[in-house]
């Protein structure tokens, strides 16, 4: 190997050693830190969903909900000069799902369930039943939790608020078939619930 060919063979290496070297002790982008001061996902048909928060990186927050298995924009926002945020939509149908913050980083933070809420009219059984088969399937017990229907499919989640606590349950059972009553709650779900005899609940599914 002649010499100049040698030189330029160790300055090769020595520009790839200060580039792996550089690349090594250069860090890597720490994720944005994300701060939520307002949380209103429980609310009435009409009216608002509230997320306020910060965020220590500049950008856009966007407040997402999941339907039919992806991920909806209900809201966004750029953040102000301090990082702060403010996300808020008029909800007009009964709905239940899960939401999440967005950052245009592509960082996302769970935020739990969002529920809108409705009115309808609910009754409760149990005593003196006990014992009886379910429209869909099983029997009634002291201890069951769910909820019967005339037509929601076996199985699907219903939310219930009802006395300041709320209450995910599943159809189990057909009914009521009392005009205008549209959800018949068991006994233990009843109770659960703080509901009592026959009378207007919140509703959502």
């Amino acid at each position: 190997m002649s010499r100049s060919t040698l030189r330029r063979a160790l300055r090769a290496g020595a520009l790839c050693l200060t580039a792996t070297t550089a690349a090594a002790v250069i860090p890597a982008a720490a994720d944005a830190k994300v701060g939520v001061s307002t949380k209103r996902l429980n609310i009435q048909t009409g009216s608002r969903v509230t997320v306020k928060g910060h965020v220590d990186a500049p950008g856009v927050a966007k407040l997402q909900v999941q339907r039919r298995g992806r991920w909806v924009t209900l809201d966004r926002d750029r953040t102000n000069r301090s990082g702060r945020f403010v996300l808020r939509k008029r909800i007009r149908g009964a709905m239940s799902s899960r939401a999440r913050l967005r950052l245009s980083t592509g960082e996302t933070r769970l935020l739990g369930r969002m529920n809108v809420y409705r009115s309808a009219l609910a009754s409760w059984y149990g005593p003196g039943l006990f014992g009886n088969k379910l429209g869909c399937g099983g029997t009634l017990q002291a201890g069951s939790v769910g909820v019967a229907n005339k037509s929601l499919p076996c199985g699907t989640k219903v939310t219930f608020r009802h006395n300041g606590r709320v209450l995910r349950v599943p159809v189990i059972d057909r009914g009521p078939y009392v005009g205008g009553r549209e959800y018949d709650l068991t006994a233990a779900t009843a109770h659960k619930l703080g509901f009592s005899g026959h009378g207007p609940i919140q509703v959502t599914k």
